[in-house]
């Protein structure tokens, strides 16, 4: 809707934010906040997917900050799989759908590449609605997501990157150099105002050394429990954090690992934490010396950003962006005793982060604030090399 029609309405712009997970939902809720201070702009926060999804529900947490304009359901509790995949996202195309029809969104706004948001992209972009795309063109080539995150981009009409070489990355895809924006990473912001946990929360956590999030990359159950045997063998002897993780294909593998050593002295098991309390025990982690284990994009970017030294296992992140001097790469987790060794004698704080200054909520709402997705010719997808 061009800003004459909006006028005329008399309404604000409507920016509608899709989010599936707890992980990308705490990178939204910066850009989330930063549309709700433009007057000019008006919130529809839309929840879906792992969000539904027993037994953590974080749809409770979204509610809890925000007005849930819909809910789009898409995956089944307990059936998790390529082909349980392939059915959710068809379910949620078409609900997505039917929810943009309702809501009428000048703008939709999806980050990264889980199936949550390539279903939103596509009713999108096949209905006719402007598209936002956060964190696109970044390279994590250890999971399937990858190809549609790059899939997402094709669809996009707007695009914002974390970093320059994702930035490139899109303008060698064929998109218009001029609809791309390097915002950096949500996932920066408002890091500097959380708190390092306190002795008592961090004493009901376990007072963990060690923190381990591993995800599962797509392969087989057998496979994944296998390798998650090998890095809860790795921090043996160590207070250890492990969380459950996100619900790709191959999470039953990680949940039977994680099972087998729930109960044992200096092992704690949480399904889920909040953000800031997330990023607090990262924080309180790092000046206790100890470290993030596992294969999660956390311990790339926001664990560099705030000091906290992570090792980062297999290829799950493959080709993703990183500070030097605060990562440690291992091919597996029986890697880890030198890496840990390692990461307490070369940690260095100071290293450039690669992914911005902390303000790209800002940054984005400007870009959805100032830049007409009503325009004659927008929602037109053109190739331009």
């Amino acid at each position: 809707m061009s800003e004459t029609e909006l006028q005329n309405r008399g309404r604000k712009r409507r920016v509608l934010v899709v989010t599936g997970t707890r992980a990308e939902f705490g990178l939204l809720k910066p850009v989330m906040n930063a549309v709700l201070d433009r007057d000019e702009l008006e919130l529809l926060v839309v929840a879906a997917g792992a969000h539904l999804v027993q037994p953590a529900l974080t749809f409770k947490e979204v509610k809890a900050e925000f007005e849930v304009a819909d809910s789009i359901p898409m995956q089944t509790a307990g059936r998790v799989g390529r082909q349980e995949d392939v059915e959710a996202l068809g379910k949620g195309i078409g609900r997505f759908g039917r929810s943009f029809s309702l809501l009428e969104p000048d703008w939709v706004v999806v980050l990264g590449d889980r199936i949550e948001a390539f279903a939103a992209a596509s009713a999108a972009s096949i209905g006719g609605w402007a598209l936002a795309h956060i964190h696109g063109g970044d390279r994590a080539e250890g999971v399937a997501d990858e190809a549609m995150r790059h899939a997402i981009t094709k669809l996009s009409n707007l695009h914002l990157p974390a970093t320059e070489g994702s930035a490139e990355r899109i303008r060698r895809m064929g998109e218009d150099p001029e609809r791309v924006f390097v915002v950096g990473s949500p996932a920066i912001d408002g890091l500097g105002v959380i708190p390092a946990l306190g002795d008592g929360a961090y004493a009901e956590l376990g007072s963990p050394e060690v923190v381990v999030l591993m995800h599962p990359c797509g392969r087989g159950d057998d496979v994944e429990a296998v390798e998650m045997r090998k890095v809860l063998k790795g921090v043996e002897g160590k207070r250890v954090l492990v969380m459950h993780p996100n619900l790709d294909p191959g999470r039953r593998g990680i949940v039977q690992a994680i099972k087998e050593v729930d109960g044992r002295e200096g092992v704690v098991v949480r399904e889920h934490l909040v953000r800031d309390v997330f990023v607090g025990l990262l924080k309180r982690v790092g000046v206790e010396g100890g470290a993030l284990v596992g294969n999660s994009s956390s311990g790339l970017i926001e664990c560099s950003a705030i000091g906290c030294p992570s090792v980062d296992v297999g290829d799950r992140q493959s080709g993703r962006e990183r500070c030097a001097g605060l990562t440690v790469h291992v091919e597996s987790g029986d890697g880890l005793g030198d890496a840990l060794r390692e990461l307490c004698s070369c940690v260095d704080k100071g290293t450039a982060h690669p992914y911005g200054d902390g303000t790209a909520g800002v940054a984005i709402a400007r870009m959805l604030a100032e830049i007409d997705p009503g325009m004659e010719g927008f929602t037109r997808k053109r190739c331009v090399y």
